[in-house]
């Protein structure tokens, strides 16, 4: 009896539970752009693209949700209605805040160790692979026992 009435109950937080996941969505209205020039949106997300939320690091600028990200978005809005092309509007996020804004760093002496790294690593592991496989190897036929 006791059982039951707790089924009941774990049943009904159940779907109601469900029935918020479904009608929540559709309560949302789709988010405008801050801008009222279409162009000057569309510049300010190709440029958001190819730069890094400095809070989320794994995320564009353009996808990020951090207050640092709308912070700079804003900022690259202002840039862009001051007259400046692409190339200086990242140009001052890069003065301001380094490469490691950019999701893609130049091939500079600053960032050759963020560039090869990977492969040096690769290379590494490799090599010390071979170390073991090759010692292995080496040991399975000095314990052959002769016939």
């Amino acid at each position: 009896m006791m059982l039951e009435k707790v089924l009941m109950v774990a049943m009904v937080v159940l779907g109601v539970i469900v029935l918020a996941m479904v009608n929540f969505p559709a309560l949302g209205a789709e988010a405008r752009p801050l801008s009222a020039e279409p162009v000057e949106e569309a510049r300010l997300q190709a440029i958001a693209e190819d730069l890094r939320c400095l809070v989320c690091q794994n995320e564009t600028l353009a996808a990020s949700r951090a207050e640092l990200a709308e912070d700079l978005r804003r900022e690259i809005r202002g840039l862009i209605r001051q007259g400046k092309n692409d190339a200086e509007v990242v140009d001052f996020l890069v003065v301001r805040y380094g490469d490691f804004i950019r999701y893609r760093p130049p091939f500079k002496p600053m960032t050759w160790l963020l560039w090869l790294a990977p492969f040096l690593m690769l290379v590494a592991g490799l090599g010390l692979l071979y170390r073991l496989l090759s010692g292995r190897t080496d040991a399975a036929i000095e314990e052959e026992p002769e016939a």
